[in-house]
């Protein structure tokens, strides 16, 4: 099922965290859907913990339709190192943006949290009913319960004010333009590069994070954009939709096709006194084919070469 372009040329929608990762796919699928009027705040114009800025963006966008993507986000390392600014940070952002969409009367508010806000012992697969039986991964949990506040927002302006707001749970995302930083990124964008810059070093072994026993899933960027489309186009309840593609991988199998596609030759060393984060992490993806008519459509082995092949088109491993 695919979104429906007339429905897109008759609405004005806000992106926030429209210039990163994820968002600029949102951004060109909902321009290629003929959207008169995305309006994509930036970050060093629209400080989104910051009331009156917020307020602003609301009253420059005129919005009909609000994705509220922006995040401060990062792998484990990153989690550990800024908990704080992690958990405030995404709170603010989300408490107040939902709240000025309900000021302005907005049609709808699409609210993409995170497979983080999952219990750490969640039952495999993760089904959205198992969201509240437990405490999440020790690592990302000031994250993940920021992010997860806006399920409960959401479900409390429903219920006291009619606000039409929609939740969206997605996996770990990956795919071209994704974040290599190596002090920030998650484990796909950091494990391809180290493997790049090792080969081109001809160093004979990369250092992974952890056993590589945990398990992942992953959907592709793309993927993930349409879904979020589809969503705020269909769906209209508050219910929390997971995001999938319905696979899982461990971690050592993991970066075993990371290296094969790269064509490291050396070997991979894990570091077990490195944490491994939550033990199990994949979705039901039931939900969302049954209520908007998702699937995700790209192959893990497409996805990863697309992801490498970006990289190396744009430096990556010359340094």
């Amino acid at each position: 099922m695919t979104p429906e372009a007339g429905f897109w040329r008759t609405r004005r929608v806000m992106v926030t965290g429209g210039g990163g990762f994820f968002g600029s796919f949102v951004v060109e699928r909902l321009r290629a859907l003929g959207a008169p009027h995305v309006f994509v705040p930036r970050s060093r114009e629209y400080d989104f913990v910051d009331p009156e800025a917020v307020r602003r963006a609301y009253r420059d966008a005129r919005s009909d339709i609000v994705i509220h993507l922006a995040a401060v986000v990062g792998g484990i390392g990153a989690n550990q190192k800024h908990p704080g600014a992690f958990f405030y940070r995404n709170l603010m952002m989300g408490a107040q943006m939902m709240e000025q969409g309900r000021l302005h009367g907005i049609e709808k508010f699409v609210a993409v949290g995170t497979v983080c806000s999952y219990p750490k012992f969640t039952p495999v697969p993760f089904k959205e009913s198992d969201l509240w039986i437990g405490y999440p991964e020790e690592t990302n949990a000031p994250y993940g319960l920021a992010k997860k506040m806006l399920l409960v927002q959401s479900e409390a302006y429903r219920q006291e004010y009619g606000f039409n707001s929609i939740n969206l749970l997605p996996v770990n995302l990956y795919g071209p333009r994704d974040n290599f930083d190596l002090e920030t990124s998650h484990v796909i964008p950091a494990l391809i590069r180290k493997c790049l810059e090792a080969k081109r070093a001809q160093a004979p072994t990369v250092t992974c994070w952890g056993t590589g026993a945990p398990t992942r899933e992953f959907l592709y960027v793309e993927d993930a954009a349409e879904a979020v489309v589809l969503a705020a186009e269909r769906y209209g309840r508050s219910d929390p939709v997971n995001l999938g593609s319905g696979s899982e991988i461990s971690t050592r199998d993991l970066a075993e096709q990371i290296k094969k596609v790269t064509r490291y030759p050396g070997e991979l060393v894990w570091d077990a006194s490195r944490p491994d984060g939550q033990p199990r992490r994949a979705l039901d993806t039931s939900r969302a084919a049954r209520e908007f008519g998702f699937t995700a459509a790209t192959p893990f082995s497409v996805g990863l070469e697309r992801t490498v092949q970006w990289y190396l088109d744009h430096g990556g491993g010359r340094s």
